[in-house]
């Protein structure tokens, strides 16, 4: 309760019921099923939560205290878990094609998070590890939640199959833009500090790029290690003062691209409008926190 009444923006489940009703010219209820599989990829997303900010041992989400920073880890944890429980639950009366999705979803998340371990406090981190990474963390649960709205909504394999590819790709731009923003935007409009994947040692592809830039070598002895507040400020001050951000925005334009074109194929209908709306909020939120 304390993490849902702090609100958010509920991509995945709003992309669940959308993705459900890409071929409905007028709209119509959703049904019990579309809710409840929309339900359960909200659940998994905020165990998944849960358990993200007792690892980055964060004091704060959505600008509300962080469940562990209230209540201690050992409970944040149990929470986590049992929202992925509920999750599980909830997918398995949905039939056995999603109760295996989201579980193999689950083991993604975990893959990814595990591979963004493996670099941290890294500066050699490559691309490549970074894309890899993003695309179980973040991606993988955003196409989840569309390909669970095709199979809800009855839609044909191959819609479905379009959605997931849709999901997929918009999460990928998804969190480059989020990594921009951890760059460039302000405490109040992360609901989180600002520099906060700096300080956890967490090299981002803005990071990434200005490594390669002419500052490369200031901000490559910054890293590899923790941060004081002054040397985070230090090193964000030189990735700003590069093209990084800009070069990474251009990726993100890159995967939202294709990601409106994975519906351009779709019935033109306010779901797909919807979708293609949303994936230009997207870019848009960056160009107005930069």
């Amino acid at each position: 309760k304390h993490l849902i009444t702090a609100g958010g923006k509920r991509v995945r489940p709003g992309f669940t019921i959308a993705s459900s009703a890409v071929e409905q010219s007028n709209a119509v209820p959703v049904s019990d099923e579309v809710l409840m599989g929309g339900v359960a990829v909200e659940l998994v997303h905020l165990g998944s939560l849960y358990h993200d900010d007792v690892m980055d041992e964060a004091e704060m989400r959505r600008n509300v205290p962080s469940v562990n920073a209230v209540w201690g880890n050992h409970t944040a944890i149990l929470a986590g878990d049992f929202l992925l429980a509920r999750a599980s639950e909830i997918a398995a009366s949905l039939g056995t094609e999603i109760a295996g999705l989201l579980a193999r979803t689950i083991g993604e998340l975990c893959e990814g998070q595990i591979l963004e371990l493996q670099s941290t406090y890294k500066p050699s981190r490559t691309q490549e590890s970074y894309e890899q990474s993003i695309a179980g963390k973040t991606a993988s649960l955003l196409s989840t939640a569309c390909r669970i709205g095709g199979l809800t909504g009855g839609l044909e394999r191959h819609t479905v199959d379009q959605l997931t590819t849709f999901g997929h790709t918009y999460g990928m731009a998804f969190q480059i833009v989020d990594d921009i923003l951890d760059v460039i935007a302000s405490e109040d409009q992360l609901g989180k500090p600002a520099g906060n994947d700096l300080i956890e040692g967490v090299y981002t592809l803005p990071v990434l790029l200005a490594l390669e830039s002419d500052v490369g070598e200031q901000l490559h002895e910054l890293l590899g290690k923790e941060l004081s507040t002054d040397e985070r400020d230090r090193a964000l001050s030189l990735i700003r003062s590069t093209g990084a951000v800009e070069e990474a925005f251009t990726r993100a334009q890159f995967w939202a691209q294709k990601a409106k074109l994975e519906l351009e194929s779709l019935p033109s209908s306010p779901a797909t409008n919807a979708l293609s709306a949303a994936t230009n909020h997207l870019l848009d939120r960056a160009q107005s926190a930069s």
